[in-house]
């Protein structure tokens, strides 16, 4: 995400905390345990450009993670880039 842009995405993201919210996470990936964002565990690499730096918010791919570890019988969640759509608000899920 371009550096001059983090502090508006913090803002506008951290008002719905129960839909992801805002980043856990700015700066350096190694702080989190990811050692090549050229190779991700899940989903597609990201190319990171000149004035950028790496954000990170906390996704149903953690959850993901647990189930494929639990294994159980059904398990009903998504794929990076496809997510659930319902009829839910999204003013219904904003902080005031």
């Amino acid at each position: 995400m371009p550096a001059d842009r983090v502090a508006d995405a913090v803002r506008v993201t951290g008002r719905y905390p129960g839909v992801h919210g805002a980043p856990v996470h700015v700066g350096e990936p190694a702080a989190l345990g990811i050692t090549d964002l050229d190779r991700p565990d899940y989903g597609d690499a990201v190319t990171m450009r000149p004035g950028e730096v790496p954000v990170f918010w906390a996704c149903g791919v953690t959850a993901q993670a647990a189930v494929v570890e639990s294994r159980p019988g059904l398990a009903l969640t998504h794929a990076p880039g496809h997510m659930l759509v319902t009829d839910a608000r999204d003013t219904d899920l904003l902080l005031a």
